[in-house]
């Protein structure tokens, strides 16, 4: 079981989301409604695992540290969850009142370690990152360039960030479909980089593969 508190994306587009993840099927397609047999089927599989997975989502687009809290205390009470997502750390708001927006992400940042810590269960925060890498030659993220705060370097165990080099720089000559994971920090054990594959078309991404990859 887990919790996801989706504060930017509906709870009704979250789940497309993950239909078309799940399933394979073109996102383009289950948005027009014009879908094949073998998609309608994929799409049915993909619901029932889906349904069987436990997933709470909380789409409020107004939370506060206390409110997390609250909320995922009940839930691991009354669902054993496991794990915590929340997208994204810079639309939560605290419950006090400070003089930045940085000191403010501090705080909700150091809250969130807190919480992992009493729940005994990971909590995985998505961050914005600032436009400082459009501004290097070298386009991939460093932990300078989380958004708004160091405090969330520093509170991390993992960072980890998603590189899509083509999408960045339409001039590279990487593949337009590889995407890197790159663990920028781990506090018991190596950085490095994944290569993975991009499928724009069901929004999901693969084991990289030579065969995967398209021109």
């Amino acid at each position: 079981p887990m919790a996801f508190f989706s504060l930017e994306m509906p709870n009704r587009s979250l789940v497309w989301r993950m239909l078309c993840i799940r399933s394979g099927v073109d996102a383009s397609r289950i948005r027009s409604g014009i879908v094949t047999r073998s998609d309608y089927q994929g799409i049915v599989i993909a619901a029932g695992e889906l349904d069987k997975a436990q997933i709470f989502i909380d789409d409020s687009s107004s939370l506060n540290e206390i409110e997390l809290r609250a909320r995922a205390r009940r839930l691991q009470k009354e669902h054993d969850i496991k794990i915590i997502f929340i997208d994204y750390l810079q639309l939560m708001s605290s419950s006090r009142r400070y003089d930045s927006k940085n000191t403010e992400v501090s705080e909700i940042s150091r809250s969130l370690k807190s919480l992992a810590k009493e729940l005994n269960i990971p909590v995985v925060a998505l961050s914005q990152l600032s436009r400082a890498p459009m501004q290097r030659q070298t386009k991939e993220p460093i932990l300078s360039d989380l958004r708004e705060s160091g405090a969330i370097e520093q509170d991390a165990d993992v960072v980890l960030f998603v590189h899509r080099p083509a999408f960045i720089d339409k001039n590279t000559e990487e593949d337009k479909n590889l995407a890197k994971i790159i663990i920028g920090k781990q506090r018991n054990g190596p950085v490095g980089t994944v290569r993975l594959v991009f499928d724009g078309k069901s929004t999901r991404f693969a084991d990289f593969t030579d065969e995967i990859i398209r021109p």
